[in-house]
Order: C-alpha cells, then sequence, then structure tokens
C-alpha cells in the first residue's frame, strides 16, 4: 500500500492546551516555616513543576501552588535552611 505524506493521517492533534490539576494525587506536600526562610530562592530554580514563587519584597515569602505541585520533595532536599518539611496530606488539599 502507497500512501502519499499529503493523505497520511496521524491521530488526533490537540488545538488547545489547558493545564489540568496534577496536585490531586500528591501523597506529600511541602510546608514552608517563614521563620528561617530567607528567600534565597533555591527551591524555585530546582523545581521541575515551575510552580514555587519566591519574592523578598516587601516581607520574604514562599508560595507554592499546590494545585500543580507533585509533591515530589525536591524543593525540601536542595533548601540550605531546611525550612521545607514534606508533611501527609489529610484529605483534600491545602
Amino acid at each position: 500500500m502507497n500512501v502519499s505524506k499529503s493523505r497520511r493521517i496521524l491521530g488526533p492533534v490537540a488545538t488547545e492546551y489547558t493545564a489540568m490539576n496534577t496536585g490531586s494525587w500528591r501523597i506529600e506536600r511541602p510546608q514552608v516555616n517563614t521563620d528561617i526562610c530567607i528567600a534565597c530562592g533555591t527551591c524555585e530554580r530546582n523545581c521541575p513543576a515551575n510552580i514555587v514563587v519566591v519574592s523578598k519584597e516587601p516581607v520574604p515569602s514562599v508560595v507554592i501552588d499546590m494545585n500543580y505541585c507533585k509533591g515530589c520533595g525536591i524543593c525540601s532536599e536542595v533548601c540550605p535552611k531546611d525550612c521545607i518539611e514534606m508533611v501527609l496530606e489529610q484529605g483534600e488539599n491545602k
């Protein structure tokens, strides 16, 4: 069977890309101790999902989008101040 490239059907193609909530199957979630956090940004730079935002102004803060956090624990492992602890999920995402 000789099928030209112009008539070959490769399958469905997505025309709209949307993100779905991928944090719902997480077993553990990161919890930041803001009292000892220095907002160095190491967790933000190393997050594979790119869902951590570190801000130094007006006060140091770390915001993690729990809708997309997979609970991998990389942020906790790379934190130089050990201020991110992985805690067990308790039912719904918090």
